[in-house]
């Protein structure tokens, strides 16, 4: 029996503009398709993150945990073109984007199932501007609540590996992430962060899972802090704008600056805005940001 063709957006994510932020595939499954194939698409599309989705039938039962929920449901997997990861901010902002702007969905919140729990999207109307002409024109944010990633402390002897990898940058402080194992490595200055060129071949030679370059942004940048974050290893040289990341980035930045509410800008050559919102107490991070579709087709094998 021949396959059905997936249908699927490409959606750039974190933005307001076409071509800018974070680009990922977005595909619907109306049936199993395994995990040999779904690595060959996200591999096919090329791209930092490829997402599937799959509604879960009568989710409002909420098949998956002992509470109730009128909220509609969808399992979510996100693939580099290397392999499965766990957690994926921007790819959770372009599922949610698609689901609520193709009127797949007819309320403002929607929970993923995913490798790291149920994760809730949230539909988020322009301020001052609540009429349906307005939010047509202007578009609408969407509110991921994701896990904050504590920052620990970083016990490696020989710094210079990283300083070399990043071109001799000045460091500041340097941090390991709990959940994602990253390498947080905080640089003198914005600028610093925006100008670096590291050389990917000695990343990969790096400990931890890839590296997170940030410092405090220009003043009159209207924003908290700059960052960065290369994933060699999982095949993504340059991510130009990571959610997941910043679930760490407002952990530390959020006791360095002495707030809970950050906007933050990744300083990648596409660049990308996020708003967020550290409960530290519940250990949650709020992710608000946009999204633009910019393509949409079928997998036909």
């Amino acid at each position: 029996m021949a396959k059905k063709s997936v249908k699927y957006c490409v959606v750039d994510a974190f933005t307001e503009s076409a071509f800018k932020g974070n680009p990922a595939a977005v595909c619907f499954l109306e049936e199993e398709r395994n995990d040999e194939w779904l690595q060959a698409v996200a591999t096919e599309f090329n791209i930092s993150q490829t997402c599937f989705l799959t509604h879960i039938a009568d989710s409002h039962h909420n098949l998956n945990s002992l509470h109730s929920t009128s909220h509609p449901r969808f399992h979510l997997r996100w693939f580099t073109p290397l392999l499965e990861v766990k957690l994926c901010g921007h790819a959770t902002l372009a599922a949610a984007h698609t689901l609520f702007s193709s009127g797949l969905v007819d309320t403002d919140v929607i929970e993923f199932v995913t490798l790291s729990g149920v994760l809730t999207a949230k539909k988020i109307r322009p301020i001052n501007n609540t009429s349906a002409s307005n939010l047509q024109k202007d578009g609408f944010y969407v509110e991921l609540d994701f896990p904050a990633d504590p920052i620990t402390e970083f016990d490696f002897d020989d710094t210079s590996q990283i300083s070399g990898a990043l071109n001799g940058a000045s460091i500041t402080d340097m941090k390991r992430t709990q959940n994602g194992n990253d390498i947080l490595v905080v640089v003198t200055s914005g600028i610093a962060v925006a100008e670096l060129q590291p050389q990917l071949d000695a990343l990969v030679k790096c400990p931890g899972r890839g590296i997170i370059v940030s410092a405090i942004a220009p003043p009159d940048s209207g924003f908290d802090f700059y960052s960065r974050f290369f994933c060699p290893k999982f095949g993504v040289n340059e991510d130009p704008v990571c959610g997941s990341a910043h679930c760490a980035l407002a952990s530390y930045w959020s006791k360095k600056l002495g707030k809970c509410d950050l906007h933050a800008y990744q300083a990648s050559a596409r660049g990308g805005a996020l708003d967020i919102h550290i409960d530290v107490q519940n250990q949650r991070v709020l992710l608000r940001g946009k999204a633009v579709t910019v393509m949409e087709g079928c997998i036909l094998v």
